[in-house]
C-alpha cells in the first residue's frame, strides 16, 4: 500500500518542483514550490514522522512560499513576467542537474546506507524536542519570526506605487 502512495507523492514532488522550475511566470512558480513542500512533507508522514510534516507544512508551505507568494502580488511589475530564455542555459542546467543527481545516486550507493539494517535510528522523544524549542531555541524562532515579520514589510515598502506618489506631489 505505500510503494503507490510513495510513487504517486514522488510524481507530485517532482512534476511540481519542474513547474516551479520551468515556468515563466513567477506566480505559478512559487504556487509549484508550495505544492512541491507539500510533496515533501507526504515523505515525512510515510517515514512516520508527522511532527517533521507539519513543520515542513507550517514553516516552509505556511511561511516562505505564501511570503514569495505575496511578494511576487505585490510587486507585481511586467519585468518579474517577461523573462527571454536561453536555450543554451537550459541544456546547460539539465546536465548540471543529471550530473548532480548522478554523483548524489553513486554516492548513495557507496556509502551502504541502501543495505536493510544499517541505519538504525534511536527513538526519537517529541517531548524533548518541544521542551528545547520552547527552552533552547526560542530566541532562534523568535528570529525567525521577526525575519518573516520584516520580509512581509519590506515587501509591502516594495510594492508602494511610486507613480502615484509622483502624481499626489504634481497635484499640491
Amino acid at each position: 500500500m505505500v510503494d503507490p502512495i510513495f510513487v504517486g507523492l514522488a510524481v507530485l514532488t517532482v512534476g511540481s518542483a519542474i513547474v516551479a522550475l520551468e515556468t515563466k511566470e513567477l506566480i505559478y512558480g512559487a504556487i509549484g514550490l508550495a505544492i512541491s513542500m507539500l510533496g515533501i512533507a507526504g515523505f515525512f508522514l510515510l517515514l512516520d514522522a508527522p511532527f517533521v510534516a507539519m513543520f515542513q507544512i507550517a514553516v516552509y508551505v505556511g511561511a516562505v512560499a505564501v511570503l514569495i507568494i505575496f511578494a511576487v502580488m505585490l510587486v507585481r511589475t511586467q519585468a518579474l513576467f517577461t523573462v527571454r530564455e536561453d536555450k543554451g542555459r537550459k541544456a546547460a542546467g539539465i546536465i548540471l542537474m543529471l550530473f548532480i543527481m548522478g554523483g548524489l545516486g553513486a554516492t548513495l550507493l557507496i556509502s551502504g546506507l541502501n543495505t536493510p539494517g544499517s541505519f538504525t535510528a534511536p527513538p526519537v522523544d517529541i517531548m524533548a524536542i518541544g521542551q528545547e524549542m520552547l527552552t533552547y531555541y526560542s530566541p532562534t524562532l523568535i528570529v525567525m519570526g521577526l525575519v518573516l515579520a520584516g520580509a512581509v514589510i519590506a515587501a509591502l515598502a516594495l510594492a508602494r506605487r511610486e507613480d502615484v506618489e509622483q502624481k499626489d506631489e504634481r497635484a499640491s
